[in-house]
């Protein structure tokens, strides 16, 4: 029997990217004919006419798989429920955007096949403005530095995973989810593949850097990476603690000596309110700080399920199994 490599397809308002993306699948599907190939798509609560372009060819299509979330829970939270859905003996995740190459995949296969589990893709060039390049290269190399773990630098979701990296990954649980670093976290026998980022094939990117909004941000991405991986920021806390009382401790004796000596002392209203301002901003973003942390506690200890699926259609390639019954709905 031919191995089944479930390919993980992320999608949210993807509508223009699809047909060019299915396209390229199609193509790389017909030139090898060694392995069962699926096509997973997890629908994130799309607004436009995502769901029925995919149920729309899943019925004539043995290759299309298709999650249909009841709202919008996020990539991170769509990439997770890809997994624990994915019956292939490899899982290759990859974005609708069509900005990575699903030519790449034979390679990434090739390596599986000779021992690795982690068949991850580091991008050689990026299509993307200089600032968000920027920041993403400085937040990706703070994490590695803060953290315990090896992160892998300037790669996304694009890699392929072995049978047991997808068990092991189906064991994490929490909500505030940074899967790049949970990819690093999990360890086993990696092997990096290059690719030049293409450009996207239509629609635009549905990452914002707004800190309010709580789908599709970056800086709440970001956030989630630092206290999911490390407690570096609350030792900062602290270590910035113990210099401030350090240096008010050196500050008293040497009023003290002045006081003992009859030395002038200099100083007055604007010190003062300088002082309290730069301890009462310090103090606050000591609170937010610990307040991070507090509140990923209190979402965690609600054991919520991770999302809600709607509807579930299971391609029929998968294994030579039968199509499933659709799954009105569905929690993980």
């Amino acid at each position: 029997m031919k191995k089944l490599i479930t390919i993980v397809i992320p999608a949210y308002n993807e509508e223009k990217s699809l047909p060019a993306l299915l396209e390229r699948l199609r193509n790389m599907v017909d030139t090898n004919h060694g392995y069962n190939f699926e096509f997973l798509f997890v629908n994130d609560g799309s607004k436009d006419n995502t769901l029925s372009i995919l149920q729309q060819i899943a019925g004539g299509n043995p290759h299309i798989s298709y999650i249909n979330f009841s709202r919008n829970f996020g990539k991170e939270i769509a990439v997770a429920a890809g997994i624990d859905h994915a019956d292939g003996d490899a899982v290759v995740i990859m974005d609708a955007d069509g900005q990575e190459p699903p030519e790449l995949i034979p390679e990434m296969i090739k390596w599986w096949e000779k021992g690795f589990d982690d068949v991850y893709a580091r991008r050689s060039s990026r299509h993307e403005g200089p600032i968000k390049t920027l920041l993403s290269k400085i937040y990706y190399r703070t994490l590695q530095r803060m953290s315990r773990v090896p992160i892998q630098i300037d790669t996304g979701d694009f890699r392929l995973f072995s049978r047991r990296c997808v068990l092991a990954l189906r064991q994490f649980r929490e909500t505030a989810r940074q899967n790049k670093a949970i990819f690093s976290w999990i360890g086993y026998k990696k092997k990096e593949l290059s690719f030049d980022q293409g450009e996207r094939t239509g629609g635009k990117s549905k990452w914002k850097l707004g800190i309010l909004s709580p789908d599709n941000s970056l800086v709440n991405l970001a956030i989630d990476g630092f206290t999911s991986f490390t407690t570096i920021p609350l030792r900062f806390v602290t270590l910035f603690g113990l210099l401030i009382s350090a240096g008010a401790a050196i500050y008293i004796i040497v009023i003290l000596v002045q006081a003992a000596m009859g030395l002038p002392r200099t100083g007055g209203y604007n010190t003062m309110l300088i002082t309290i301002l730069f301890l009462g901003g310090v103090q606050m973003i000591s609170l937010g700080i610990i307040g991070e942390y507090v509140g990923r506690i209190f979402n965690e200890t609600k054991n919520r399920p991770l999302y809600l699926i709607e509807e579930f259609h299971k391609a029929k390639v998968a294994h030579g199994h039968d199509q499933d019954e659709p799954k009105e709905a569905d929690e993980k």
